[in-house]
């Protein structure tokens, strides 16, 4: 079974951006609490591991999803549900106040954004999505397309009922889209039967390609797509002020066995270490971390393709780490 080293996992992470830029950011990058919730399960679809992120002065980071290193033309792609093991009779089940329906809420050149309506969901919801002067009171997920190759290929999902944000990279030449992985939320989490964010308004803007959000507990977020390439997807958190009590972001993801999982090892960058320290994902259990990585170094027999996600640029300001710094204006003669 293929195998790579941290250092080619890095570089891999790394690839495709200015590298002064991203060393800056991460030198400079604040430290928050990393804390594992993680719990062992025997179904792949459930998400048993749980990153937690908190921090009382944390305004803006990011959160980028890249290909895992072992991905090359060829590799056998497994997407299929994998329902072994699984009792879900106990889940909530809120049926849909609107009928199923998908539909087109945004469209130019380079940029598509669909909305869809599904039969059932886990939890009740009231948020209201808009993208452009588009107004949805009733959507369930929010699906953002980017033009490659010619054809529409989604590189977003939001589910605006609990928060929920799945980002993946454009497929890289000659491969098909893969599937999404691991999950994210952002803003001040709760918790019933699962985490979830409850989003009181969900905005799109489409020419900035800029999601702002308003929470039903208080506070608002923008979250910018800063890159969407075939190396990483890439987006910017800021926050209206930090999350105090709560924490301020969580990966939500699948580990059954090193060869059955969405994410299977995790390394972590600490202020002032000289190395970093990696290790299975299950084996984690706390750390004060500017960096964080979630994904695999071998190839899994679930979701094989789906992006490895990386946390970084910790900030207590409004200002990204990883915004490109405006040259100084000339001096006037």
């Amino acid at each position: 079974m293929l195998r790579v080293t941290l250092s080619a996992l890095m570089a891999s992470v790394l690839a495709g951006s200015p590298c002064d830029q991203a060393h800056a950011a991460t030198a400079n990058a604040m430290a928050v609490e990393v804390t594992n919730r993680s719990e062992p399960v025997q179904c792949a679809e459930k998400d048993n591991v749980t990153l937690a992120f908190a921090s009382t002065k944390v305004r803006s980071f990011r959160i980028e999803a890249a290909h895992p290193v072992y991905l090359a033309t060829g590799l056998r792609e497994s997407s299929e549900a994998d329902w072994t093991a699984c009792d879900m009779s106990a889940d909530p089940v809120h049926k849909a106040a609107a009928p199923p329906r998908k539909t087109v809420l945004y469209k130019d050149n380079e940029l598509l954004v669909t909305g869809e309506t599904l039969p059932a969901f886990w939890r009740p919801g009231t948020g209201t999505v808009r993208v452009g002067d588009r107004v949805e009171p009733d959507l369930h997920l929010l699906q953002v397309w980017l033009m490659h190759d010619k054809v529409p290929e989604e590189v977003l999902a939001i589910y605006p009922r609990d928060g929920y944000w799945r980002p993946r990279p454009l497929s890289p030449t000659g491969l098909k889209t893969g599937p999404f992985g691991s999950s994210f939320l952002i803003g001040p989490i709760e918790q019933k039967k699962r985490p979830f964010v409850v989003i009181k308004e969900l905005i799109f803007d489409p020419k900035t390609r800029t999601f702002a959000v308003t929470f039903e507990r208080g506070g608002a977020a923008t979250v910018r797509i800063a890159e969407a390439n075939t190396s990483r997807m890439a987006l910017d958190v800021v926050f209206d002020r930090p999350i105090v009590g709560r924490p301020l972001a969580m990966l939500r993801s699948m580990y059954i066995t090193e060869f059955n999982n969405d994410v299977a090892r995790i390394a972590v960058r600490q202020k002032g270490a000289k190395a970093w320290n990696e290790e299975n994902i299950m084996k984690f259990h706390r750390a004060l971390a500017t960096e964080v990585w979630a994904g695999r170094l071998s190839p899994s027999q679930h979701n094989t393709m789906s992006p490895d996600i990386v946390f970084n640029g910790f900030s207590d300001t409004a200002v990204p780490l990883h915004a490109k710094k405006e040259p100084p204006p000339q001096a006037q003669p």
